[in-house]
């Protein structure tokens, strides 16, 4: 079964590098008539995706369509806009002692590019890029999740129905090995989604290809809550930062740096709003239809594992409950007295556990966050100008929001992307398509080649050469100024 699994991707690899050519020459028009009928699609099967993001994680069908169906229509609709402009050919400016010739840049396909999803959102981190790809003109492969094997299914027969395989085509597959097989084989560009260990693993293995990649990762992206804020203010863009998705987003918020005075009330707010959302009892919280599950057994047992290392180092547990691994489900847990040596602190959570940090100083605070890798994104809250502005030149990350959280990722004017640990390269809108484009350098050579001046014997022109270079100057000086 694995030789013949191997065989069927080499037979579609060397299809679509039979194709990409074809492909790459696809005109702006012909690229847009693609996205429209993927768009079409989205809209006509979406109730499908809503049962099998359901099945794989207790997903609802609202935060389903907010979070995936929304955002991938978003995107379609952005690139149609923009296409055509973003396919045209850019004059650069003339090179002075090149005043006869005529520099372009010219954008045109990878070729043949690997898609890698991951299964916290199984739809909008496959079609996102594959978005950006069919933009770009390129053939495309790309391997959706064995985590959410419901959805995985889904769009396999989703993109049979809209492309041929020489063009598109999705590969299943359980675990590395496929991944192993797919990262074999010479793609012109790599896009990986998922954690930054395997991020690892994906640009070693495409390095040996020679093939660029873009790795999205994401680490542990902290809040952080001013000396003066007014928790009550912004609780709900946290508490809700935190749960989306049942914490599994790459941008959510990881853990909270809080004003040590301000810590009890944070926890009790955040406790309180959960309440409200999800339910004001453990077992309706457990019962709750609008909050997601974790994807499968093995996450669930590290959320407990992760809280009992906690509380056993001295953290305290202002609202949880019991874990429910059988049916992979983790409840929203806030913790308190948080330490570095904490277990929780050592990695990235992807799950609604909150653990608040206590700091006595602003500098404290950005110590805490510049001593650890660089995070995928960065919230803070609070109202004085010049502390936002001293948190901001003091740290990096892939994105911040001010105020608010996850909402950066929806203006699709400017990229979305990792820096350090969290990710190489970015995406969404313009980028997505530079992404998976090369940017060529065209030179034209127009009218008589001035360079000839300085072409060898050279004995003949050094005696004379810095009055002739001068005069030279000068008269290329005039030409450009007259035209």
């Amino acid at each position: 079964m694995k030789d013949l699994q191997e065989t069927e991707i080499e037979r579609i690899f060397e299809a679509q590098g039979k194709n990409r050519w074809k492909i790459a020459q696809t005109t702006a028009k012909e690229r847009i008539q693609k996205l429209k009928k993927l768009r079409a699609a989205v809209v006509k099967h979406q109730d499908e995706f809503y049962d099998a993001v359901w099945q794989d994680f207790h997903k609802p069908r609202f935060e389903a369509w907010l979070s995936e169906i929304f955002p991938a229509i978003e995107e379609i609709d952005y690139n149609i806009k923009h296409l055509k402009k973003w396919m045209r050919d850019k004059k650069a400016s003339r090179v002075f002692f090149l005043p006869t010739s005529q520099s372009r840049l010219h954008y045109e396909p990878k070729g043949r590019v690997l898609i890698f999803a991951p299964w916290n959102y199984p739809f909008l981190l496959l079609i996102n890029p594959v978005i950006s790809a069919i933009a770009a003109g390129n053939v495309i492969m790309a391997k959706p999740s064995h985590k959410t094997p419901h959805v995985s299914a889904f769009l396999v027969n989703f993109f049979k129905e809209l492309f041929a395989e020489n063009e598109i085509a999705l590969i299943e597959g359980d675990g590395s090995e496929i991944g192993d097989k797919l990262l074999s084989l010479p793609f012109d560009h790599v896009f990986f989604t998922g954690s930054p260990k395997v991020g690892t693993h994906i640009a070693e293995m495409a390095a040996k290809q020679h093939a660029s990649i873009t790795l999205e990762l994401g680490g542990k992206s902290p809040t952080i809550l001013l000396p003066g804020v007014n928790v009550k203010k912004y609780i709900k863009q946290i508490v809700w930062g935190k749960t989306l998705n049942g914490g599994q987003t790459c941008i959510a918020p990881d853990y909270a740096l809080c004003p040590a005075n301000k810590v009890q009330e944070f926890a009790e707010a955040f406790a309180d709003e959960i309440k409200r959302r999800f339910g004001d009892t453990e077992a309706k919280r457990h019962e709750c239809e609008d909050f997601v599950h974790t994807v499968d057994k093995r996450a669930a047992e590290r959320h407990v594992a992760l809280i009992r290392d906690a509380i056993a180092k001295g953290a305290e547990q202002v609202i949880g409950g019991v874990s429910d691994i059988e049916n992979c489900y983790t409840p929203v847990t806030v913790l308190t007295n948080v330490t570095p040596d904490m277990e929780i602190m050592q990695s990235e959570i992807f799950g609604p556990i909150l653990p608040i940090v206590a700091y006595k100083t602003l500098e404290e605070a950005i110590a805490f966050v510049q001593s650890r890798p660089k995070p995928l994104a960065l919230y803070i809250f609070g109202t004085n100008k010049r502390e936002i502005n001293y948190v901001i030149s003091n740290t990096t990350s892939g994105s911040t929001c001010v105020n608010n959280t996850i909402i950066q990722i929806e203006n699709l004017g400017v990229p979305f992307g990792g820096v350090g640990m969290s990710g190489t390269g970015n995406y969404h809108g313009f980028y997505g398509f530079k992404t998976f484009s090369h940017e060529r350098n065209i030179m034209q050579q127009k009218l008589f080649d001035v360079v000839t001046f300085f072409h060898p014997p050279y004995k003949r022109t050094t005696s004379n050469l810095h009055s002739r270079i001068q005069n030279f100057a000068e008269k290329a000086l005039r030409f450009i100024k007259s035209i």
